[in-house]
């Protein structure tokens, strides 16, 4: 427990005391924003449930800030309010307070799940500074944890060799630029983390639990020559744009090496924009989040958890997300076997 004086109390009532904190002693869950895309399939909908009647829904935002689609709250006594009225309104209560002065009232990370029937187009992500300059925005540094691979799926991530801007644009032009990427096969755990100027892509046949920056800037360099079926058209290339995002150096390694130890917070990916662990579960722990000042975000990857905080049980699904306010000190969690993502700053 936090002491403060008598002194420092009064200063504080006259800020908080309309805030009926008791709403933040619970996980809150959110709608998922279903996004159709042409690369989409219906594993989202099939697999995790997700209520849609379209057929190609390639991302569900599970967490999101992004301006145009803020996550709404989905039950209890917060529903109907969206992530940004929750920040303005508890602060550093929901998010911790050193988040809360860095970020102010933006949710710095976006949490997604994403189902690849067909590969994505060959991409890559300003950095901050560029982003910045270019769009007044964050730039998108990511990770991925593959959830399931069909038989021979495989990512684009990185070059297959040290090559320089020349070398690359002479490879767009001649429609071979697929000749210089590393093609990694993947299965399920497999992790990645894409840092801004790495170029990569999802390929066909894969589902994938995604984190990154609150940032939607996406330079998509090379696409398949695919024609969008509502426009009739190929679908914009960004050359000009990518080419100074791009880092041309190869890289000996680009999969996330981690050791999986069971009722353990396992670290997967530690970077300056988030912090994420793997828990593999297997019978009770208890998790103490008292000193952390950061919010929580578990992601089921697989199986069911029941999570029981200050008297009150939670279930959480595989392809469902939960946020833990700071505000939470303890919570225990419960499987016969489950995998959850533990994100937080």
């Amino acid at each position: 427990m936090v002491k403060v004086s008598t002194l420092t109390f009064i200063k504080l009532i006259p800020l908080y005391e309309t805030i009926d904190f008791m709403k933040l002693d619970h996980p809150i869950t959110f709608h998922p924003i279903l996004k159709e895309r042409i690369w989409g399939g219906d594993k989202l909908t099939t697999i995790f449930k997700k209520e849609s009647d379209k057929s190609n829904i390639g991302e569900s935002w599970e967490l999101s800030d992004v301006e145009g689609d803020v996550s709404v709250v989905a039950s209890g006594e917060l529903k109907g309010k969206n992530l940004k009225e929750l920040i303005t309104e508890y602060k550093g209560a929901l998010v911790g307070e050193k988040v809360y002065n860095m970020f102010g009232n933006d949710f710095p990370i976006l949490i997604k799940y994403i189902d690849a029937k067909t590969p994505l187009s060959i991409q890559v992500h300003p950095s901050n500074e560029l982003a910045k300059e270019r769009h007044n925005s964050f730039g998108k540094n990511e990770m991925w944890y593959i959830m399931q691979a069909d038989h021979d799926a495989e990512l684009i991530v990185g070059f297959n060799q040290d090559i320089d801007k020349e070398t690359y644009l002479h490879k767009l032009e001649e429609g071979n630029v697929l000749d210089i990427l590393n093609a990694e096969k993947i299965s399920k755990g497999d992790t990645f983390y894409i840092p801004t100027g790495r170029v990569h892509a999802i390929g066909a046949g894969v589902m994938l639990a995604e984190i990154q920056q609150t940032s939607d800037i996406t330079y998509r360099i090379y696409d398949y020559n695919r024609v969008d079926a509502k426009t009739g058209k190929e679908r914009e290339l960004h050359t000009d744009l990518a080419v100074d995002a791009i880092d041309y150096k190869q890289y000996d390694s680009y999969k996330t090496a981690y050791e999986l130890k069971k009722n353990e917070s396992s670290e997967l990916v530690h970077s300056p924009y988030f912090k994420t662990n793997i828990i593999q579960l297997e019978g009770i722990i208890q998790k103490d989040y008292s000193n952390l000042d950061s919010f929580v975000i578990y992601m089921c990857v697989e199986g069911t958890v029941v999570l029981n905080c200050n008297n009150q049980a939670f279930s959480l699904q595989v392809g469902q997300t939960m946020l833990l306010p700071a505000a939470i000190d303890t919570v225990e969690l419960n499987s016969e076997s489950a995998k959850i993502l533990e994100v937080f700053l």
